[in-house]
């Protein structure tokens, strides 16, 4: 299906000289001179490679025909991810480098959606935020008391993330999967 370049969206996913590309962000520009534009960066998903594009405001892009399944995250073994059909059973691998930035969200019985482009599965969609329980964390610092203050701790599946001085061991926090950031505590 072909759309107008002005109805794009971030996280879309479109189609451009034969290749598949999730749109990460974009910008319309209008210029004081000369004729609007749009820049936009996008993300290969056969590859994960990023590109920077700038079209013109006046093309028609393909849109792809993206379907998802939800899936529950078992284990790896090396660089190979195992998912599970919860309704039917059927176990479906994802190697290293299609979940390159997702891995380190993971952690057993986790639900994600698989994204398939046609029968080609192409990646995975992380839930907005997820629940950890912090395994580690370091001691306040006494007199550190300033508005904001942070400290290091470690979650169940090994992310590293700041956390607030009132933050201790095996209390549970929510994280964002947006920018990995401690979100509350739970």
């Amino acid at each position: 299906m072909m759309i107008d370049i002005n109805e794009i969206k971030n996280g879309m996913t479109v189609i451009i000289e034969g290749n598949l590309y999730q749109i990460v962000e974009f910008l319309h520009v209008k210029p004081g001179k000369g004729a609007a534009f749009m820049k936009t960066k996008l993300k290969n998903l056969r590859t994960g490679a990023t590109l920077e594009k700038t079209f013109n405001t006046n093309i028609k892009i393909q849109k792809a025909n993206i379907s998802k399944k939800s899936m529950q995250y078992l284990y790896n073994a090396a660089d190979t991810y195992y998912f599970m059909d919860m309704n039917t059973y059927e176990q479906v691998e994802l190697n290293e480098n299609q979940i390159e930035d997702e891995k380190k969200y993971l952690k057993e019985n986790l639900d994600v959606e698989l994204v398939y482009y046609e029968s080609e599965l192409i990646g995975l969609n992380l839930p907005e935020k997820i629940d950890y329980v912090v395994t580690y964390t370091t001691d306040a610092v006494k007199g550190n008391t300033s508005t904001g203050a942070q400290k290091d701790a470690t979650l169940e599946n090994g992310l590293e993330v700041k956390v607030p001085l009132f933050i201790n061991e095996n209390d549970v926090i929510i994280v964002s999967t947006k920018d990995g950031k401690y979100v509350s505590r739970k």
